[in-house]
């Protein structure tokens, strides 16, 4: 075995609490593939079969919907640590519902459902983390589905700037996503939310810089999602 794996998937959410020797001992009765990626190179392609789940080990891949019209949707992004198939491989329906791509030279470490199963009942600690994902990313669709639900540009941004307000404690927000992503997870074009972002800051609902967004009316900025 690598002696950087047992690092590396320490960092991960599945192994939450482990030391790099418990990563070791429980991976080391798994059966898992390494395997590496060039730029650019398809990890997964949409309607495929999943049968394993995938850790992100180094570099960084996106979750791409591919259209026939040629349009292409970034969906997420991942990076060291990240999980991705874990929803899909224990359901009925085990295909990929969308493209998953290496955006840098990438290694991802691939565990089959089998030695999934195998690793939950061996590691009460494994099983407690799994469910965790699973719930995470539960809970993070449930929040897509109410971002699709949202009629407004506006309130998309609007719904944004709450969450994090929530999380920040803080009414002058960092923001670490760049103008571009912001638009691709709210599934609107980079331009209509510059646009947007400017006219909610002429109202006086915000102002914005580099890296950071400031409510100046969190009262009115809630009125918007009603």
């Amino acid at each position: 075995m690598d002696r950087m794996i047992p690092i590396y998937l320490s960092k991960s959410m599945l192994f939450r609490g482990f030391s790099a020797d418990d990563v070791e001992r429980v991976i080391s009765k798994a059966d898992y593939r390494l395997k590496k990626y060039s730029k650019g190179e398809l990890i997964a392609i949409e309607g495929h079969e999943c049968s394993s789940i995938g850790i992100v080990m180094s570099g960084d891949v996106v979750v791409q919907k591919v259209y026939f019209s040629g349009k292409v949707v970034n969906l997420t992004k991942l990076s060291r640590g990240d999980v991705f198939g874990e929803v899909i491989v224990f359901s009925n329906h085990r295909e990929y519902p969308a493209t998953i791509l290496s955006q840098k030279s990438s290694t991802v470490l691939f565990i089959s459902r089998e030695n999934i199963i195998s690793l939950c009942k061996q590691d009460e600690r494994f099983l407690e983390n799994f469910m965790m994902q699973l719930s995470n990313k539960i809970l993070m669709l449930n929040r897509k589905v109410e971002n699709l639900s949202l009629k407004t540009i506006r309130q998309k941004i609007c719904k944004f700037l709450i969450e994090e307000y929530k999380r920040q404690k803080n009414l002058k927000l960092k923001i670490s996503t760049s103008r571009k992503d912001m638009a691709e997870n709210f599934g609107i074009p980079r331009p209509s939310l510059s646009r947007e972002l400017i006219n909610m800051r002429d109202e006086g609902l915000i102002e914005f810089g580099k890296g950071y967004i400031e409510v100046m009316d969190i009262a009115a900025i809630e009125d918007f999602l009603f």
